[in-house]
C-alpha cells in the first residue's frame, strides 16, 4: 500500500505526480535501474543526516553519486553531519530507510538538493515502501520543500 500521507501531501499540493509499483524492490538504485530502465542519473536517493546539534537535514542527489558529507556539513552551516541511524529516519519522516520519499514527512526537513537532480523533467525517488518510486518534477521538489540547490555530492560514479 502507498503511504497515504505522502499521496495526500501530494494532492493537497496539485503537483503532478505518479506512484510507481513494483513486484520487486526498488531499495536501490540498481534495483530500481532495474525496475524502470532508466539511467542512474534519473534516480534520486534523499538520505538523511543529523548535525552535531541532532538536527535533521535531507540530501537529495542523483544515483550515480553519493552524498559528500564535508559539502553538506558547509553548505547546511554545521561542522559536521552524519547519516541518521534507520531508527531515527523512521521516527523523524514516518518512513523507512529504503522508501524514505524525498518529502511528505512528518514534518518538515531542511532539505539540500545537488544541482544534477534539477536537469532533469522528472526523477524517481522513494515511493513511501520498498517496492514504489515516486515520479516528480525536481522543480516541484524544491518548490514544495523550499530546497536549497547546492553541490553537495562527490564525482565518484558510485550506486
Amino acid at each position: 500500500m502507498v503511504h497515504p500521507s505522502l499521496v495526500s501531501f501530494l494532492q493537497s499540493k496539485g503537483v503532478k505526480f505518479k506512484i510507481l509499483t513494483f513486484k520487486g524492490s526498488t531499495i536501490t538504485v540498481d534495483e530500481a535501474v532495474k525496475q524502470l530502465g532508466v539511467p542512474k542519473e534519473r534516480i534520486i536517493k534523499s538520505v538523511l543526516f543529523v548535525d552535531e546539534k541532532g538536527i535533521p537535514v535531507l540530501a537529495v542527489v542523483t544515483g550515480d553519486c553519493r552524498v559528500d558529507e564535508e559539502k553538506l556539513a558547509k553548505t547546511c552551516g554545521a561542522e559536521a553531519v552524519r547519516k541518521a541511524r534507520p531508527k531515527a529516519v523512521k521516527s523523524l519522516t514516518g518512513y523507512e530507510v529504503g522508501a524514505l520519499p524525498p518529502l511528505g514527512h512528518k514534518k518538515p526537513i531542511r532539505t539540500f538538493i545537488d544541482p544534477k537532480v534539477m536537469r532533469y523533467e522528472t526523477v524517481f525517488g522513494g515511493g513511501g515502501d520498498i517496492n514504489k518510486l515516486l515520479e516528480i518534477a525536481p522543480r516541484d521538489l524544491k518548490r514544495l520543500t523550499n530546497a536549497t540547490v547546492a553541490v553537495i555530492s562527490d564525482e565518484v560514479n558510485q550506486s
